[in-house]
């Protein structure tokens, strides 16, 4: 990891325990598993779909009261479809469906990837926009900005059969009936480079969020995606 994201990080660390020790905050925790199928297409198209589950084991505040209880909370159904614009660029759009608690939600996402590499190490910038609607709620309008490094373990490259490091770094501005909210994702993971068509990657997704409004949120989520190019 160059110094520059070091620094980042550490930064951003340094509010997450800022948060955690002076505001009010609640937390859950639990699993978040995903199953990503990818397939590359003819005149640089590409498509990806995503099924994602998000089930709670434990929730309460920081200091005080907890439960333990598991919950099955949502179930996402996700495709999306991207094209190559540039040397290293993709542009792309999708929808999404989401199951949770015997209510539908639609999502509509726009997205734009700009790629650098550099020896041993791999950088990339996602801007997207999604549009999420509802009989249940209002809805919801949201920009994010997510920076993610890739970092092999062994030689220059990952190659097949060989472990790697990927460490995400999520912002996610959230307009909703007239309230905004802010969203901070930090997601380090390691990978595994089954075969050329399969891999694995485990870690935690940690989110923070509703701290603007001295009532954090804090969720820990193990996270566990499966990888399959057909």
């Amino acid at each position: 990891m160059n110094t520059k994201l070091r620094y980042l990080v550490g930064i951003f660390c340094l509010l997450l325990l800022h948060h955690g020790l002076y505001a009010q905050s609640t937390y859950e925790l639990g699993a978040l598993p995903s199953l990503n199928f990818n397939k590359k297409l003819q005149n640089d198209w590409s498509v990806n779909a995503k099924l994602e589950s998000r089930q709670v084991f434990q929730e309460g505040e920081l200091s005080g009261m907890r439960t333990q209880a598991y919950d099955y909370l949502l179930t996402d159904m996700a495709f999306v479809a991207a094209k190559t614009v540039g040397l290293n660029s993709r542009i792309g759009g999708g929808y999404m469906l989401r199951v949770e608690e015997g209510e539908i939600y639609h999502r509509f996402i726009q997205q734009f990837i700009i790629v650098q590499k550099a020896n041993g190490f791999r950088l990339a910038h996602r801007f997207l926009s999604d549009q999420t609607l509802s009989e249940a709620e209002q809805p919801e309008f949201r920009l994010r900005y997510r920076l993610s490094s890739e970092i092999p373990l062994n030689g220059e490259s990952v190659d097949p059969r060989e472990f790697y490091l990927k460490i995400n770094n999520e912002y996610l501005n959230s307009l909703q009936a007239g309230s905004y909210d802010l969203e901070i994702r930090l997601v380090p993971l390691l990978g595994y480079d089954i075969t050329e068509k399969y891999k694995i990657e485990t870690g935690l997704d940690y989110r923070i969020s509703s701290f603007l409004s001295q009532s954090t949120e804090h969720s820990y989520w193990w996270a566990l995606n499966f990888f399959i190019e057909i």
